[in-house]
């Protein structure tokens, strides 16, 4: 047992993935068993979705990019990486357990811990970032803070100190979130695809291309979205803004000939993902400006962008960085293909409504519920195993 948990907590990725597809089963089973039995007794103190919204955004979201992030940040903590991959999860863990008892604890108290752990990584990286400046890292310090300021503002709501700033919080985390895929999402998609052509001897001419004229102004409108959202820009500008970065995501995919990894999944998920970011901005956009169920897009981007994204990363990670051969294992590829199906259904629900309204939202949430427990059953061994001894290509971080 000691040795185990020594190689859990040995690595940010370890344990945090785990907890990541644990959390993203059970926090889901909770959901659908309120939706199919609500129960006014649960121990939380938000409606039941609002406590959904903020656990898939601020808790399995968070758990995902904390594993990354303290696997991608080589270097950042040199003495007692135990110690400090621990307080991290325990801090994580905590905010998980007194947003679940808020109804019992004080407001500000939940919070506090709730807010601790993402403080914990921003101090982290900002401290590695003054020892040794880098872009990357600048770019994980402003969407770490665009993710705090959106769980500070659900949080500010649940204290009584503001009236309406839960559901901006919400959406400002997921925008972050965004933001940080189309940023890795363009190094690691193309990259990846590229290493992969060139050995199986694709000519060069084929290879994927990511021109300025299409990247700059696709990673800064996702700049600015969060930006945007928060100001108050008009739901019309706004809703252009977003019409505009989701079509730039879809043109810049195209550019990196995702059709021909369909035999890889360990590589198409990737791609996917950040289609389904496009496909979710387009549909956010239009459903700002009067066209289609704002609710449903914004579960587009949360299961499909963020879900298919971290999902894809995640596996391709513990592959890598425990020396295996990054091909994904026939559980977690199907795992890919069902949280893009969840998100699809969960948007078509919206728009037949109706009395398949409800049976199409426990289908969403079931498909979400298999492909992380696919995940979690398949690379969960993997996650206690030993680095093997031999060469690998990548590890997606």
């Amino acid at each position: 047992m000691r040795r185990a948990l020594a190689i859990l907590f040995g690595d940010g990725f370890r344990v945090f993935f785990l907890a990541a597809g644990l959390f993203g089963v059970l926090s889901m089973l909770v959901w659908e068993m309120w939706l199919f039995d609500p129960a006014p007794d649960l121990p939380f103190a938000a409606l039941p979705h609002l406590w959904h919204g903020h656990e898939m955004v601020f808790g399995y979201a968070t758990a995902a990019l904390g594993g990354f992030l303290l696997t991608a940040v080589p270097g950042w903590v040199r003495s007692a990486p135990h110690v400090f991959v621990s307080l991290s999860f325990s801090l994580w863990f905590g905010g998980r357990v007194a947003v679940w008892f808020a109804a019992d604890l004080p407001a500000f108290a939940v919070a506090l811990v709730d807010l601790s752990f993402l403080l914990l990584l921003f101090a982290g990286i900002a401290a590695r970032e003054i020892k040794r400046p880098k872009g990357q890292n600048r770019v994980f310090l402003a969407c770490l803070a665009a993710i705090w300021l959106g769980n500070l503002l659900v949080h500010l709501e649940w204290m009584g100190v503001t009236d309406d700033t839960a559901g901006r919080g919400l959406r400002l985390g997921i925008l972050a979130f965004c933001a940080l895929i189309a940023v890795l999402g363009g190094r690691v998609a193309p990259g990846f695809t590229r290493n992969a052509m060139k050995r199986a001897d694709v000519p060069p001419a084929r290879w994927p291309r990511s021109p300025n004229h299409t990247e700059r102004p696709a990673l800064a409108l996702l700049g600015v979205l969060p930006v945007a959202l928060l100001i108050g820009l008009p739901d019309d500008l706004l809703g252009v803004l977003a019409l505009v970065a989701g079509a730039l995501q879809l043109v810049r995919l195209a550019q990196w000939h995702p059709l021909w990894t369909w035999r890889m999944p360990i590589l198409w998920a990737l791609h996917l993902g950040v289609g389904m970011l496009g496909a979710g901005l387009v549909l956010w956009g239009l459903a700002l400006l009067g066209l289609g169920d704002e609710v449903a897009a914004l579960h587009v981007l949360g299961i499909g962008a963020i879900g298919g994204m971290t999902l894809a990363v995640m596996s391709r990670a513990i592959l890598g960085h425990t020396g295996r051969p990054q091909i994904a294992p026939g559980p977690v590829a199907l795992a890919y293909g069902l949280v893009a199906g969840a998100a699809l259904l969960r948007w078509f629900g919206a728009a037949v409504a109706g009395a398949w309204y409800l049976p199409l939202m426990l289908g969403a949430g079931s498909l979400w519920i298999a492909a992380f427990g696919l995940f979690t059953i398949a690379l969960g061994p993997t996650i206690f195993a030993q680095r093997a001894a031999r060469p690998r290509e990548g590890t997606g971080l």
